[in-house]
C-alpha cells in the first residue's frame, strides 16, 4: 500500500485527525513521512491504528493497547490478562444486576424487598455481613480466567 495522509487515514477509519494526532503523541502510532507538511502513514501504522481503535471501542484502556503494540510478549500478555480479569469481574457484576433486577421485576408481590423470598434472601445475606463481592462471586456464571493457557492453548 502506498503512504496515505492523515486525512485519508482518518476518513478510512472514521476518526478525527485530532484523534490520530493524539495517538501519535501517546506513541501508539507514528507518521512514517511527511508530504507537504502532512503526516503520512503506511500499512503497519494503519494496522496499529485499527488495533487502537478496536480496543478503544471495546473499552480497553490505551495503556493496554500500547503494551500490545510495543512491549515484550510476556508484558503485553500480562496487560491483557489483567483486562480479561477486569472484564470477568464486570460480567459477574452485570450478571448479578440482571438476576437481581429480573427477580424484582418478576415478583408478583407489591413490595419485592419485603415479600420476594429470593430478593429477601440476597438482601438478608448482605445485612448479615456477606460482602457484595462475595454475592457477585456466588451469582456469577463460571468464566474462564485469564492466564490459564499459553499461546498453544495448553494449560500451564
Amino acid at each position: 500500500m502506498d503512504l496515505i495522509s492523515i486525512g485519508e487515514a482518518a476518513r478510512r477509519l472514521g476518526l478525527n485527525t485530532s484523534a490520530l494526532r493524539y495517538y501519535e503523541e501517546r506513541g501508539l502510532v507514528r507518521a512514517v513521512a511527511r508530504r507537504g507538511g502532512k503526516r503520512m502513514y503506511d500499512t503497519d501504522q494503519l494496522r496499529r491504528l485499527v488495533l487502537v481503535q478496536i480496543m478503544q471501542q471495546l473499552g480497553i484502556p490505551l495503556d493496554a493497547a500500547a503494551a500490545v503494540l510495543d512491549e515484550s510478549s510476556d508484558a503485553w500478555r500480562e496487560h491483557l490478562a489483567l483486562q480479561i480479569r477486569r472484564l470477568d469481574d464486570l460480567i459477574a457484576r452485570a450478571s448479578l444486576a440482571r438476576d437481581f433486577l429480573s427477580r424484582a421485576r418478576n415478583c408478583r408481590a407489591d413490595h419485592p424487598v419485603a415479600q420476594c423470598p429470593k430478593l429477601v434472601g440476597i438482601i438478608d445475606r448482605r445485612l448479615a455481613g456477606v460482602s457484595f463481592e462475595q454475592l457477585v462471586r456466588e451469582h456469577a456464571a463460571p468464566v474462564s480466567r485469564a492466564g490459564g493457557s499459553d499461546r498453544g492453548g495448553r494449560t500451564r
